[in-house]
């Protein structure tokens, strides 16, 4: 079995990966750190997971010897625990925010004053679908955001064909979840319940991650929805003169055969375009799309669910790529409907 633990397994993310490794058939859970919760069992703030596992968190500094380290951490603080986690552990799987961005300029124009740039050298990008290969032999693997991955998967396959002229204009729309477990005014229930609110007009931060995949200048806006789980996000693009539906639809079927995790919708009917409902709990991207010819517009709609494939499932589907294990391992739950 491969010993695994988790950084931060007292929150939403931290609260999926437990729950993915748990059932996974090749994994041991041998670790949980969290800074508050210090002695308590895991299922006091993972309570779907009462009966399952006895346990207990603890801090980093107490954490076994593993194989992998899970990272689900607020900006800033994973890089400064890196140090102390390679000791423990060969392989490093961050899904912070920490380590997804190249450039330290582009990262401290979203998120600030970087605490230790020096250690982010040597990540590998966690999307499976751009870089399967680079992922099979890295010890440091650096999960994409969840609407960043929803975004990139949709763009990648026109922008990597020169497909598209232009500027991007990226819409997410997110469930509360997005916000992490911490209470927070904005996600309180009374303020959320029923709102469509607009939190980023402009300039999102996961608008960087889909410009460093891509190539393209993005501008990204992000609303706040009724639900739980789950995003979706538009994009608005102007193709290159000459391109047709055929050609657009040529690209994604030709990048995405064969990918297990990632569906192109198709079908007539009200689930014509991907829809975050039907998503939940599971590891699937679905993409969709519209296009004018005679305007040269394209719009392209991706949806998941923020904490498996933007999050947990992402990270567990890179984590089975190293391990050389079938890549649907642990993460075949196919959604739920009517739910």
């Amino acid at each position: 079995m491969i010993k695994a633990s988790v950084v931060g397994g007292s929150g939403f993310i931290g609260g999926e990966l437990l729950r993915l490794l748990l059932d996974h058939p090749d994994v041991s859970v041998t670790g949980a750190s969290s800074v508050r919760y210090v002695g308590r069992a895991v299922h006091y703030r993972q309570p779907h997971l009462y009966g399952l596992t006895k346990l207990r968190y603890c801090n980093v500094a107490d954490m076994p010897p593993s194989d992998v380290i899970f990272v689900a951490t607020p900006p800033g603080a994973a890089v400064g625990l890196l140090p102390e986690l390679e000791s423990r552990a060969r392989v490093i799987i961050d899904l912070s925010p920490d380590a997804r961005i190249y450039e330290q300029a582009r990262y401290e124009k979203y998120y600030g004053p970087h605490p230790r740039w020096e250690l982010t050298a040597g990540f590998v990008a966690g999307l499976p679908e751009l870089h399967r290969a680079e992922l099979a032999t890295a010890d440091r693997i650096a999960v994409p955001g969840c609407m960043a991955t929803a975004g990139i998967l949709a763009l990648s396959p026109p922008a990597s064909r020169g497909m598209i002229k232009g500027s991007i204009w990226v819409t997410g729309l997110t469930g509360s979840s997005g916000g992490g477990a911490a209470p927070t005014v904005g996600n309180a229930h009374s303020i959320r319940s029923g709102a469509m609110r607009v939190y980023a007009a402009l300039g999102h931060r996961h608008e960087a991650e889909i410009a460093q995949a891509t190539g393209l200048e993005v501008h990204m806006s992000a609303i706040g929805v009724e639900a739980v789980r789950g995003v979706q996000v538009i994009c608005h693009a102007e193709l290159v003169t000459g391109v047709t539906r055929r050609d657009v639809w040529n690209a994604y079927r030709d990048q995405y055969a064969g990918e297990p995790f990632v569906r192109l919708i198709g079908q007539r009917g009200i689930y014509s375009l991907p829809e975050p409902k039907i998503l939940v709990g599971s590891n699937f991207c679905d993409l969709g799309f519209e296009i004018d010819e005679q305007a040269g517009c394209l719009t392209v709609v991706a949806a998941l669910d923020n904490l498996v494939k933007g999050a947990a499932g992402n990270a567990i589907q890179c984590f089975n790529i190293r391990m050389s294990l079938p890549e649907r391992q642990g993460l075949r739950f196919p959604g739920l409907h009517p739910v």
